[in-house]
């Protein structure tokens, strides 16, 4: 009775493995063609069928250096990354802080309505948004887009921090206020040091949030504050796609988050999954 059972829970093994790498493979293969493209010339790019083996050549990336100047846009995309993501705490904390150790009845109102605007398609803020940013002198800035970064991303960054809050044991902070700790105090030495494996989690998931952020780079800046996804989005013209350049650009844009994220990818696993398993 033995031999079935086992030949079934093989099967099914097999199965599951078969499945793991068919989907792994799929998601991957766009990454592998994207690679192979930014290597060629534009004739092999769209030469039918495709070429697998060919003569790689560089032309490509120093064509994006010299015609879009890609170091301005790497600089953008790492400034509003990087100010987004440091704004975002600064603001996310205390207000999670407060929503975990001092509800009231509106608490999870106030939450559940801070989730739902991230329900709202982007495209619904951005006349509002382009209007006061034309008012105000900020269209193609870096101000602009880090403060829209940091709207954008805020709902999650409370959420997450306030996950990872409601895990410190409350014993802990009343200890702390026997001692004579106030506000400040019990939150810089109490909550902080708790709470750093959540404050990077969220800091990181946001600042990978923030650099592939395309919307808003797309419609409030131009050539002087444009990032990374302005500089792909260049090389689509009325005579066509140049796919080579255009694989080359991407591979260029996605490189320093794929290998920051590959390095980071267990902070980012516990940032995604903060409140799941309790």
């Amino acid at each position: 009775m033995q031999a079935p059972s086992s030949a079934d829970g093989r099967l099914a093994l097999a199965v599951r493995t078969v499945a793991a790498w068919g989907a792994a493979l799929l998601l991957f293969f766009p990454l592998a063609w994207l690679f192979l493209t930014a290597f060629k010339t534009e004739l092999q790019a769209i030469h039918v069928p495709p070429l697998f083996v060919f003569e790689p050549t560089l032309d490509n990336f120093g064509e994006v250096q010299r015609r879009s100047d890609y170091l301005l846009y790497a600089r953008n995309s790492l400034i509003t990354s990087l100010g987004s993501t440091v704004l975002g705490l600064l603001i996310a904390a205390p207000a999670a802080y407060s929503m975990a150790f001092f509800r009231t009845r509106r608490t999870r109102d106030i939450l559940m309505w801070m989730l739902s605007t991230k329900m709202m398609p982007a495209v619904g803020a951005l006349v509002p948004i382009y209007v006061l940013a034309q008012t105000a002198g900020l269209l193609d800035s870096l101000t602009a887009l880090t403060i829209v970064f940091t709207l954008s991303n805020l709902p999650i960054m409370v959420w997450m921090l306030y996950s990872a809050y409601k895990d410190i044991p409350h014993e802990i902070l009343e200890a702390a206020r026997m001692d004579g700790a106030g506000l400040w105090a019990e939150f810089r030495h109490v909550v902080l040091p708790l709470s750093v494996g959540g404050m990077a989690s969220t800091g990181l998931l946001c600042l990978v949030l923030s650099w592939n952020e395309a919307f808003w780079a797309l419609n409030l800046t131009s050539a002087k504050a444009g990032t990374l996804a302005t500089l792909i989005a260049s090389y689509s013209s009325p005579e066509g796609l140049f796919w080579a350049k255009l694989s080359a650009a991407s591979l260029m844009a996605i490189a320093p988050i794929v290998v920051f994220g590959w390095f980071s990818q267990k902070q980012l696993v516990q940032g995604l999954t903060f409140g799941a398993v309790k």
